[in-house]
């Protein structure tokens, strides 16, 4: 069931992205060759919690970190660890803050140094598709109209979308109804709610630089893409207005 948000609400939400996005922020900017992803990890979760929020993701189902931190070929949900960053890495960093009772989540994928040509526009084009898909984020159309766009631009630019993973409703848990997938199915299966107003949603494309395929390492964890090429993601959580909508996973020190 959907939940429309009630302005207090509407407002907790705003506390909660407001810091979640200064932490994303703060993981991109030590994205430096020499650093580790453990050493990105910890830096977020004391921030979070400097703010007096919780890391969403710490333990939920069982994940050991407090951010999402996924390497080049690695899709979503890395686990942080020893490893060194390296000149070139393209490295996803997914951050998710409770505060008060409601949840902030949002992505960006950052490089190491300049990175390759391929590296680059892969980066690009999935934040722009997520701006895509934000256009059609507005009362009365509908989820798939979301999806469509996310999808075109991805496609239209050469690349894959992951079918397995999708973006989400969130409000006091993490993850809600409506499901938001990044593709359009045909026929779709299952439901295609109209988006109203007072609606939290997050859109995150997660696209690949070759195929769609992915798989599931043996941390059961880390989704890797199939054919070893790289992979980028983008996300932010919204409410859907009666006008245009309004991102919440946003912070005055961060234009991510």
């Amino acid at each position: 069931m959907i939940k429309l948000k009630s302005p207090k609400e509407i407002e907790l939400m705003r506390q909660a992205g407001k810091i979640t996005a200064a932490a994303r922020a703060l993981a991109g900017e030590m994205v430096i060759a020499g650093a580790t992803t453990q050493k990105i990890d910890k830096a977020v979760r004391d921030y979070i919690v400097s703010e007096g929020g919780k890391p969403a993701f710490l333990g939920y189902n069982g994940f050991p970190n407090s951010t999402c931190i996924s390497l080049n070929n690695e899709v979503i949900h890395g686990i942080p660890g020893s490893r060194l960053l390296r000149d070139g890495d393209v490295v996803s960093i997914d951050v998710g803050v409770i505060k008060n009772g409601y949840v902030g989540d949002c992505a960006a994928t950052f490089i190491v140094g300049q990175g390759t040509d391929e590296a680059r526009k892969l980066v690009e084009v999935t934040r722009q598709s997520f701006y895509e898909g934000l256009k059609f984020a507005r009362a009365g159309c509908r989820v798939s109209d979301i999806s469509r766009a996310v999808q075109a631009h991805a496609e239209d630019n050469g690349f894959s979308v992951v079918r397995e993973y999708v973006g989400h409703g969130i409000g006091s848990r993490m993850h809600e109804d409506p499901e938001v997938p990044n593709y359009v199915e045909s026929p779709r299966r299952g439901a295609d709610p109209r988006l109203v107003a007072g609606m939290t949603i997050c859109i995150e494309p997660m696209i690949n630089a070759g195929a769609a395929a992915i798989r599931v390492l043996g941390d059961g964890w880390t989704v890797v893409t199939n054919d070893g090429k790289l992979s980028a993601h983008y996300e932010n959580t919204l409410l859907i207005t009666s006008g245009d909508p309004e991102i919440l996973t946003v912070c005055e020190a961060a234009k991510i």
